[in-house]
């Protein structure tokens, strides 16, 4: 993902096939923030559902004017300190001519601003499903603005910009273990922490209302990765992408049934939510594993990550910290999970040459992969929950109790996600009309003004 450096003799030109190909993904990786729309509005109440969606769109909006404005040039502009980048040129992406390509690539430079802007809008999207019920629309989209600018950007020029730390020390993250999700996970642990628990946490059903509407945008999420995982190598002139779209699928199907198997033994019951759930686990999973990994890897790699997501989804109850969609359980531990295996399956025949403990490479490439995640983590988790608790002590973070118990969408967005005031019922005619044969029993016919359901 990250650029790299050539000699001009040997500078690749403009591939039509790569920069089609990298469209398409953007597009995809595009589709998979109203997919997580659509997964966390369908696991809340009726009552949230549009501040559910809510809460995932505007981060369309205020991500991608950051993202031109300072954001692609503070993640992948020139080095300064392997903590930031800048580059005067991407600012306002003013100083990019159309045809110019992204070092050591064979696409506009355009075109990879456009694939990794997706990435800047997904990331604090997944935060929102730890907060679901009771935090200020407008609240949030401050916290979305601030921390995509302190905590993203920087994270992503460690992870992916060359003279970055991260990639300078050789960690491992294809498509985003680090700079997504355990970034994401962390960052909703930091908040959740600041702003407390539901009105009713651990007393009241808290049930999903729409496991349908959940399936949908699981298997939407699902299409969508393919862009998100396969599209990180930025072509298809080897067989890195493919071996990665292929471990993607693998490694989800893997963790699908390791969580169900799971809830099986333990609840006695396979669910939809279940089989959503560890999808989702899986994907996140592979997201830095799976171009470094074999496809017998790819399932290991899915079910430990589908076995030890459903199990860490309960710590919310044991620890009493109210992460209400389970977004520390799979994105969290997921993307640790997914970043750490590099350490034991990564085979030195994918995406690089370094090789992980079960492949003869020892204990180095494991090493590398924990600083990456302890890194990130810390410093998502502490910058978060202290731009959670600024927020909240100005203009305060979470809605009024009485906003939460009556309902996020009607008092945050004056709407609500049904509407069934068609759905009333009607009024026989003043005349009921002539009964067939003898009525041997008056109560039998309908009485006069007499409403029924529809």
């Amino acid at each position: 993902m990250p650029p790299g450096i050539t000699l001009a003799a040997d500078a690749p030109q403009l591939s039509a096939a790569n920069t089609g190909f990298m469209l398409i993904c953007s597009a995809l990786v595009m589709l998979m923030t109203p997919a997580l729309a659509f997964f966390y509005g369908g696991m809340v109440r009726v009552k949230s559902t549009l501040n559910m969606l809510m809460m995932s769109f505007i981060s369309l909006g205020i991500v991608t004017v950051l993202w031109v404005l300072y954001g692609f040039s503070v993640a992948f502009g020139t080095d300064h300190g392997s903590l930031v980048g800048w580059d005067g040129d991407y600012v306002g992406l003013g100083g990019i001519g159309i045809d110019q390509l992204w070092d050591g690539y064979t696409i506009p430079v355009y075109v990879f601003a456009v694939f990794q802007l997706m990435f800047a809008v997904l990331t604090p999207a997944l935060i929102s499903g730890a907060l679901a019920d009771r935090v200020k629309f407008t609240a949030w989209a401050l916290f979305v603005a601030l921390w995509a600018t302190i905590v993203y950007f920087p994270v992503a020029h460690w992870v992916w910009g060359t003279g970055g730390w991260a990639f300078e020390l050789g960690v491992i993250d294809f498509a985003g273990g680090t700079a997504v999700h355990i970034n994401a996970g962390a960052a909703a642990l930091g908040v959740i922490l600041v702003i407390g628990k539901r009105v009713g946490f651990k007393k009241d059903p808290m049930r999903p209302h729409s496991l349908p509407l959940v399936m949908l945008g699981a298997g939407l999420l699902w299409f969508g990765w393919f862009g998100f995982n396969a599209g990180s190598w930025l072509g298809n002139d080897d067989g890195v992408g493919a071996l990665m779209f292929l471990n993607t699928q693998i490694a989800t199907a893997a963790a699908m049934l390791a969580w169900l198997a799971y809830e099986k033994i333990r609840h006695g019951a396979c669910t939809t939510l279940g089989a959503a759930s560890g999808a989702v686990a899986g994907l996140v999973a592979v997201t830095p594993s799976g171009g470094s990994c074999s496809p017998l890897g790819a399932i290991a790699i899915g079910a430990v990550a589908g076995l030890l997501c459903a199990m860490a989804v309960g710590l919310k109850f044991t620890f009493g910290y109210d992460d209400s969609l389970d977004v520390v359980g799979v994105h969290l531990v997921g993307g640790i999970v997914g970043s750490l295996l590099v350490g034991l399956f990564a085979t030195g025949g994918g995406q690089s040459e370094a090789q992980g403990l079960l492949y003869g490479g020892g204990l180095e490439q494991l090493g590398k992969q924990a600083a990456g995640v302890g890194a990130v983590l810390a410093y998502s988790f502490v910058a978060s929950a202290v731009l959670a608790l600024l927020i909240d002590r100005t203009i305060g973070m979470r809605v009024d109790e009485d906003e939460e118990v009556g309902g996020i969408d009607q008092f945050q967005h004056a709407e609500t996600a049904y509407d069934f005031s068609g759905a009333g019922g009607g009024t026989l005619p003043r005349t009921a009309p002539a009964v067939p044969g003898p009525v041997k029993d008056a109560s039998s016919a309908a009485p006069k003004n007499k409403k029924v359901d529809a």
